[in-house]
């Protein structure tokens, strides 16, 4: 069985130090949350970027990051994971902050209301809502989607939600180790159950507080991976890493997008795990990894 590089292993520890065990000492979402937290601790000096301003999207709270570009530069709506019931603004600052550099695009990060208080389709229609005011606020430019985990589950419904509702166009999604089926049946679910960091038990906790009726586990809006129509989606780009139970999600993703018709460009990452782009500071692989990711990113924004 292959295991996880010494130094990659010595990070997956330290990560899984500062996260809930859930369903199996936590169940209570204001303990989960507490927990996380108080491990959270001091986080380094963030990416200096020209202007970070916290707005209001139309009733839905957003952190709009201007890295100082021209008035015409490209916006990405971004959407961070936590299983739709953890993270936040703070928790994906210093990610934003280096996407909206590395891309040189002005990020919107959503902060849409979380499970499981508010569950599907909650999320996705805050997300909605904050793609609309983006496409007001910033007339005429270019706007991609992007997201890790959950956060990926909700930038890919925006491009369907955009497609089946007329707008706003989207030029490209970015997909970073997306959270798509809620069957969890991919051998990867088992394989990479334990020990990564993101557990099994994470994620049956994760889905069992987002969809709250069986009727909500088939729709595409909740999960993409549920058989619906793909089509006329715009080009995706998809990080995925071998140590992590949501790898087939990613991997079946693409496969699903390409058969659909929609360009597909794919990284596979087989000695990352879970949640690998947000420690590109502990380890050279996924700081290139992320520089990589967001470079193909930046080339979508800015092609003719």
């Amino acid at each position: 069985m292959n295991r996880p590089a010494p130094d990659v292993q010595a990070v997956i520890d330290l990560a899984t130090a500062g996260f809930p065990p859930l369903a199996t000492e936590m169940t209570d979402i204001a303990e989960v949350r507490a927990f996380f937290a108080a491990r959270s601790g001091p986080a380094a000096a963030p990416p200096p970027v020209a202007r970070v301003t916290d707005e209001d999207a139309d009733g839905v709270p957003v952190r709009v990051y201007d890295p100082g570009g021209h008035e015409t530069a490209p916006v990405i709506v971004f959407c961070h994971g936590g299983g739709f019931v953890l993270c936040d603004l703070d928790s994906h600052d210093a990610f934003c902050r280096s996407l909206a550099l590395a891309t040189e695009a002005t990020v919107v990060s959503v902060d849409y209301r979380r499970a499981p208080e508010h569950p599907f389709p909650a999320a996705p229609e805050d997300a909605y809502t904050a793609l609309l005011w983006t496409a007001v606020t910033f007339p005429g430019r270019r706007l991609a989607v992007a997201g890790d985990s959950a956060g990926a589950n909700l930038a890919t419904v925006l491009t369907l939600l955009s497609r089946d509702r007329g707008g706003p166009e989207i030029v490209c999604q970015a997909l970073y180790y997306p959270m798509l089926d809620p069957t969890r049946s991919r051998p990867s679910h088992r394989e990479n159950a334990q020990g990564y960091f993101l557990t099994a038990d994470h994620l049956r906790w994760y889905w069992d507080g987002y969809l709250s009726s069986p009727v909500d586990r088939t729709s595409p809006y909740a999960a993409p991976l549920a058989g619906g129509d793909l089509s006329g989606l715009p080009p995706a780009q998809l990080v995925t890493a071998g140590f992590d139970p949501l790898r087939d999600d990613g991997l079946a993703y693409a496969e699903a997008l390409a058969a659909a018709g929609v360009p597909v460009e794919a990284r596979h990452h087989a000695g990352m795990f879970h949640g690998f782009l947000s420690m590109a500071g502990a380890l050279p692989e996924a700081a290139e990894a992320r520089a990589t990711a967001f470079a193909a990113l930046r080339r979508a924004l800015t092609a003719p």
